[in-house]
């Protein structure tokens, strides 16, 4: 245990193991906290990030049971880097045949940010039925624009222009152009060296823009090629895909109405850059019963201080009885809802008396606006429990 501050500690995990999902891709898994506790699903970014110890600190060990998983091709699922059977639609079932294999009836909670942000909303999306709530964070839906704005001419690069040249120049300068697609040639090369150093390229743009105030120290992980060819591969490989989505699949009214009763917390860094910030606010307009926390002082990076103290902080309100949902939608649905009483006060009188649109258990509003500036505070200095394998994502 630690303090709400700074996160939470975690022994070793309980259970571990590989869960085989195809005939060529075999996932590593890792269960923390407390057996019987409520599960929680902590989706990792990329694709191709991985998870590690470090990614439990959001969740109380006497409240959650945690599971981790290391996605296809990435971390220690084998094999590494691999791009065969390696879509969104493979890695959305996955979350479901690993709910199954660990006998879990529904996730009380679905954790992800960046590409796990995109996991998350897709799988409840597909799964509503398991799916208790969302706490997703530097929301990211594969449009074309998102993708652009981070990796293309006009966007992140005019704020980081010695870091884009950098990536760019890495090519010969026919390829200038299209990096994206120049980039993908040489990460699926045959050549081993290859493969490498454009890696290598590929990520240090990556974390080159990944947080307000880049610590030095970060890049030394660029050296760690476990980590940094299946990041940089596998990314590519989704971006030039387009993540075998159509345009704006996920935002898509009829599927917003998958989940529309499940409850949805946005955290999202204002001067994120790599998931640009005009995502959260669309998936907020779609979802108008979801809470957006604004964090004024934050980029991309789930270890921005503004941005993990908030995650630490969402993840304890959601470990009581009931869920915390936006007080627009309570407010609606209490009025269309028939308690059989004239004389209840408040929302909060309603909604602790009624199952309300077929959420679990009574519900509360949440006491803060469902759009919240939060931020400006003075920050504790929290010990870095995050490997190098937790960045940039």
């Amino acid at each position: 245990m630690a303090s709400s501050q700074c996160g939470y500690t975690h022994s070793k995990p309980f259970d571990e193991g590989m869960l085989t999902v195809s005939d060529i891709h075999k996932l590593h898994y890792e269960q923390y906290g407390k057996e019987d506790g409520k599960p929680v699903l902590f989706l990792h970014g990329g694709p191709g990030g991985n998870t590690s110890k470090g990614n439990t600190i959001y969740f109380n060990p006497s409240v959650y049971r945690v599971v981790l998983f290391d996605q296809r091709g990435a971390g220690k699922s084998t094999p590494l880097a691999e791009l065969r059977e390696n879509t969104t639609q493979h890695l959305v079932s996955d979350i479901e045949i690993l709910r199954k294999r660990l006998a879990i009836p529904k996730w009380h909670l679905v954790f992800g940010g960046s590409w796990g942000s995109t996991l998350a909303l897709l799988y409840a999306q597909e799964y509503p039925h398991a799916v208790g709530s969302l706490v997703v964070r530097g929301i990211f839906t594969v449009r074309r624009s998102e993708v652009g704005f981070h990796r293309g001419p006009v966007g992140a690069s005019q704020l980081f222009p010695e870091a884009y040249e950098a990536f760019v120049n890495y090519l010969p300068e026919e390829d200038r152009k299209e990096p994206n697609t120049a980039y993908y040639r040489l990460l699926t090369s045959d050549d081993e060296s290859t493969r490498l150093n454009a890696a290598r390229e590929w990520n240090r743009w990556d974390l080159s823009t990944g947080s307000l105030k880049t610590d030095p120290d970060t890049f030394r992980t660029l050296e760690d090629d476990d980590w940094s060819l299946p990041h940089a591969r596998l990314e590519a490989h989704y971006f030039i895909h387009g993540a075998w989505l159509e345009e704006g699949h996920i935002l898509k009214p009829q599927r917003m109405d998958q989940i529309r009763h499940i409850p949805v917390t946005i955290i999202q860094g204002r001067y994120d850059v790599v998931c640009p910030p005009q995502t959260a606010w669309d998936l907020h307009k779609a979802l108008p019963h979801s809470r957006l926390f604004w964090i004024p002082d934050a980029g991309h990076s789930a270890k921005e201080p503004g941005i993990q103290r908030k995650l630490i902080e969402v993840c304890d309100d959601f470990n009581g009885p009931t869920y915390p949902i936006g007080r627009e939608y309570a407010q609606v649905t209490a009025e269309k809802a028939d308690l059989g009483t004239s004389n209840a006060g408040s929302v909060e009188d309603l909604l602790d008396v009624k199952n309300l649109a077929g959420l679990v258990g009574s519900l509360q509003a949440y006491s803060a606006p469902d759009i919240e500036n939060f931020g400006d505070v003075v920050e504790p200095e929290c010990p870095d429990i995050f490997t190098q394998a937790s960045v940039p994502n």
